[in-house]
């Protein structure tokens, strides 16, 4: 990024290209650590079949750093928040740019950034069995985390019926464990006694919990 950029000018750079269509959510700048270095945001809603239109504008200003596609299910819908930064490593340059996409659970489909970043792909695959979207174009659509005998159709991020059922829920504390392991016994702490006289000059002896004391922590004398 040749020039310094303002999350301001940022968003009327993309509402010349886009218009309302990409609409700016949010944009934020606060400052951290001791020097005040500025740490600015943008975010934009970014209908899915401009997804990748978005992506090439703002590699246009600087080629993004994608740290990250996130996904949150929201009822009707499934909001993938691709989170990227222009200025990546430049300190006090740097601004985070999120484009969210709200991708509807009837027609669960998301084209594929990976042709703009090609790292996007993990993070792609990790969204398609966790979370049940189909990235289309995707040149990689093997699994990521989830083992080859993992019940098709049932994804651990949705809070849905499509989500984990109660039999698959096991309590992992409890497997293999020993039923008859015998407690073990536990001692009564030991008050530990002053070596020698000096170790309690200057100390107030303790007192019942219910002791009356005045201001000075005296007990009083009845």
């Amino acid at each position: 990024m040749d020039q310094m950029i303002t999350p301001e000018q940022l968003a009327d750079r993309y509402k010349r290209r886009f218009g309302e269509k990409i609409p700016v959510l949010r944009v934020s700048e606060r400052c951290e650590g001791v020097k005040k270095t500025p740490k600015r945001s943008i975010w934009f809603s970014v209908p899915r079949d401009l997804l990748v239109d978005a992506i090439r504008e703002l590699k246009t200003v600087d080629y993004p750093h994608l740290a990250v596609i996130s996904a949150v299910d929201n009822g009707d819908a499934i909001d993938l928040l691709y989170h990227l930064t222009i200025g990546y490593g430049e300190r006090g340059r740097e601004i985070l740019v999120t484009f969210t996409v709200a991708v509807p659970k009837a027609d669960p489909v998301i084209p594929t950034i990976s042709g703009e970043i090609p790292g996007a792909v993990y993070s792609e695959r990790e969204k398609q069995e966790m979370i049940g979207v189909t990235v289309a174009g995707i040149p990689d659509n093997r699994g990521l985390f989830l083992p080859d005998d993992f019940p098709k159709g049932v994804y651990p991020w949705r809070k849905d019926e499509t989500g984990i059922r109660e039999n698959m829920v096991r309590e992992l504390w409890k497997v293999d464990r020993p039923t008859d392991r015998p407690t073990p016994p536990v001692s009564s702490p030991v008050a530990k006694k002053p070596d020698s006289a000096e170790e309690t000059e200057g100390c107030e002896p303790d007192l019942p919990v219910d002791t009356p004391v005045n201001a000075d922590g005296k007990e009083v004398q009845s």
